[in-house]
């Protein structure tokens, strides 16, 4: 079956939430918006973006999807102290099984805390489970591989982040090491999955270079607000042809 005839009798329709994009948006991580907006089409979906930053209100059942990007330290010290407003909506929207994708400083934000390279303490809101030690005068910087244990899907990206996050409870890595440092250069994990969010040290942007998980968000996304309804969407075979 073709994709148009997959998909031309539905037309989805999602609210992406950015949040901080205008303060959090280094190392081109924004170019994973594009990418669910192209993918998203090809599903059928139109995608509308919505920046959430300082002194907004995070209202949890307006989204369908949510990116947090990272940024410099300056930057994201202003949004670790904004997003404690946002704490308990970010919460709900994540514990009724709202999709989220979260890189570098958004993913150490979803925690309990960081330490900056200066060793400030930075508070995250402790949405997840994990926590983000410092190193002194070095940084993890170069090409990363993982494999995931659930689909033995390969993820490929680069990393350049001075801290180390440790998982907690619930939480499950992305996918583990073959190639580079991850987390936190120890145990061999990278990123994190609990329930429908996703976070990653992957820079580049992760998106553009593993569509899947774009496929795998997007597809999340649509089954959680139109559940309920007969939903056919192309499995991801199909899809690859029409993104190369």
């Amino acid at each position: 079956m073709k994709m148009d005839e997959n998909t031309q009798n539905s037309h989805f329709k999602l609210t992406l939430g950015h949040l901080y994009g205008n303060l959090l948006n280094t190392y081109g991580d924004n170019g994973n918006l594009l990418m669910l907006k192209y993918l998203g089409e090809k599903l059928g979906a139109t995608i509308k973006i919505q920046l959430i930053s300082i002194d907004d209100i995070f209202e949890e059942n307006a989204y369908d999807l949510i990116f947090f990007g990272g940024g410099q330290d300056y930057e994201q010290r202003i949004v670790s102290k904004d997003i404690q407003e946002k704490k308990a909506a970010i919460i709900r929207y994540i514990e009724n099984n709202g999709v989220l994708l979260a890189i570098c400083g958004g993913y150490q934000l979803l925690g309990h805390y960081y330490i900056e390279a200066c060793d400030r303490r930075v508070e995250g809101i402790g949405a997840l489970d994990h926590y983000t030690l410092n190193q002194q005068n070095h940084r993890f910087i170069g090409d990363v591989e993982i494999i995931s244990q659930k689909t033995n899907e390969h993820f490929y990206g680069f990393e350049n982040h001075q801290g180390r996050t440790f998982l907690g409870g619930g939480e499950q890595p992305l996918g583990i090491v073959v190639k580079g440092h991850g987390n936190n250069g120890e145990d061999k994990s990278e990123g994190v999955i609990y329930k429908n969010v996703y976070g990653s040290y992957f820079h580049g942007p992760l998106l553009a270079r593993n569509p899947h998980l774009a496929y795998q968000l997007l597809s999340l996304a649509i089954k959680q607000k139109y559940e309920g309804e007969e939903i056919k969407l192309p499995a991801w075979k199909e899809m690859k042809e029409f993104i190369s």
